[in-house]
């Protein structure tokens, strides 16, 4: 490594107590290397850093015959761990330091104190959440002279934490100081906070051994609901994502009564035409790819589209008043797509990127908010709102309410049903296409992509009221919120049985769902 030379350059011959601290490394004790890590980390040394860094990462080299101890680099290069001098070859005889379990908390608490003063704020502050973890009592001179320092809010909240977590455990603490410090935990309220004062010994004071009973009653209790927040976030995701896939079944299935079995290979079609942009651009245009999905989407929703529009005029027009044959005649096509797109893409996953601002995630409270779930739900309830204005202020929605009402009455009145049918499942073909491009951020891209989701979109559908999008609306995230509340109790597949036998008993009271068309010309 690069650094590792330049402090060896940098680095006069070093004697005395730092070469006797590094040279018990070669013990192979592990007393003798919980002192060493202890000795180096407060030596102020230079060195420091790199050799408690090997030690973590299995790099920190000891040979028992010479007792000299060799720190090697990621590039293969290395250096004396006492000198800094380089050395051509590490002595076969040689061996990785042993690490134990409460090594590793040192080790931890080591370097969390080594990076508690650095300039980088986001370094101090995940400096002082390992010193938070291990609770060394050997840090807590570098916490508070960093805590004294310190300017950054954040920062400063994370050192309290760690100064109160190894007061909270220092046997010569005062009892006032251990009741400030359980405060400060308790204010933390995280799961790391619950196990650190959970582990606090019985030779603790009677008042301070209360305060943790307590302060651990609140937090579980305050986990308890940051999990069912959290649940409920699960929830609206997986409901935004059956929203999307089922919207488009909502528009088709209620408009022109056609059970479409190929509703899912639109859905795949919209996922691999994002694929191809990706691709295009990867080879061609790199700089364009934080881009892709924005360009993905119109190119998906006119490819779904136009398969949709062709299908319709090439075989579901001479199926309308037969639903039993729509569900044979698309089950059919859905094989036949399926078939194609494995012999153009192969039948293996196809690897689709997340752009930089899908990446990552953010806490809120306890909870953690991934930002390629929370873009699918806000893009989800764009596509909703762009579809209710098309149905309520476009000359075509206002003809695809008509029909959906009375189909017969519309063609008396010189609509076109046959031009209205065959624009409708275009629409919803090209929805399931940009439905795809959501669903290849957070799901396999493979050709059985649109099977997983064309049960759920039918129960959507079914369960929210055939050809009512509110209702679609409603029916998918009240299944996602309910799913993932059923799976932590009775776990993933009996959590879907218990939705699908609760949706069979709502319908047998309620056989157009929870939002029915109403009206004398609806027709059965």
């Amino acid at each position: 490594m690069l650094s590792l030379f330049l402090i060896a350059v940098a680095l006069p011959a070093l004697a005395g107590p730092f070469e006797d601290a590094v040279a018990k490394f070669a013990n192979d004790e592990f007393s003798d290397t919980e002192e060493a890590i202890g000795a180096v980390a407060t030596s102020g040394n230079p060195l420091a850093y790199p050799i408690i860094s090997a030690l973590q990462d299995g790099r920190l080299m000891a040979d028992p015959d010479t007792k000299k101890v060799f720190v090697t680099g990621t590039d293969g290069n290395s250096i004396d761990a006492a000198s800094g001098a380089t050395v051509a070859n590490v002595p076969d005889s040689a061996s990785a330091v042993r690490l134990n379990n409460r090594l590793r908390r040192s080790v931890d608490a080591a370097l969390g104190s080594l990076t508690l003063m650095s300039p980088d704020v986001a370094m101090r502050i995940q400096a002082a959440r390992s010193v938070f973890k291990s609770h060394e009592e050997s840090a807590l001179p570098v916490v508070e002279k960093a805590l004294a320092k310190e300017t950054s809010r954040t920062a400063k909240a994370a050192l309290g934490e760690a100064r109160a977590a190894i007061l909270l455990y220092k046997a010569d603490a005062s009892e006032v100081d251990k009741l400030k410090a359980v405060a400060i935990i308790k204010a933390r309220g995280d799961q790391e906070a619950l196990a650190l004062l959970t582990d606090i010994g019985s030779d603790q004071p009677a008042s301070v051994t209360k305060a943790a009973a307590g302060a651990i009653g609140s937090i579980q209790n305050s986990l308890a609901v940051w999990s069912m927040v959290q649940n409920a976030w699960y929830g609206l995701s997986l409901g935004s994502v059956l929203l999307l896939a089922a919207i488009g079944l909502a528009i088709t299935f209620g408009v022109m009564g056609v059970i479409n079995m190929a509703h899912g290979e639109m859905v795949m079609l919209g996922a691999y035409t994002t694929f191809v942009v990706q691709e295009m651009i990867r080879t061609r245009y790199p700089a364009l790819f934080d881009y892709s999905l924005l360009i993905a989407v119109p190119l998906a929703f006119l490819v779904s589209g136009a398969i949709g529009v062709l299908i319709e005029r090439s075989i579901i027009r001479f199926l309308y008043g037969r639903p039993l044959e729509t569900l044979l005649a698309t089950w059919g096509l859905s094989l036949v797509l399926q078939q194609a797109v494995r012999t153009a893409f192969g039948p293996t996953n196809r690897e689709v990127g997340n752009p930089s601002w899908m990446s990552g995630a953010f806490e809120l409270g306890q909870i953690t908010i991934t930002y390629n779930r929370l873009w699918i739900f806000c893009f989800t309830l764009a596509v909703f709102a762009i579809l209710l204005a098309m149905l309520r202020y476009t000359a075509l929605g206002l003809e695809m309410r008509a029909v959906t009402q009375n189909r017969r009455m519309a063609a008396s009145m010189g609509i076109a049903t046959s031009r209205v049918d065959a624009l409708t499942f275009g629409l919803g073909s090209g929805i399931a296409g940009i439905a795809g491009v959501a669903l290849s951020q957070i799901d396999n891209v493979s050709p059985n992509l649109g099977q997983s989701y064309i049960i759920d979109s039918f129960m959507v559908v079914v369960f929210g009221g055939v050809g009512n999008l509110w209702g679609t609306l409603v029916g998918a995230f009240s299944l996602g919120i309910a799913n993932k509340f059923l799976e932590p109790v009775a776990g993933a597949v009996l959590g879907k049985i218990a939705i699908l036998v609760l949706i069979i008993l709502f319908i047998q009271k309620r056989p157009r769902g929870l939002f029915a068309l109403k009206g004398r010309a609806v027709e059965a």
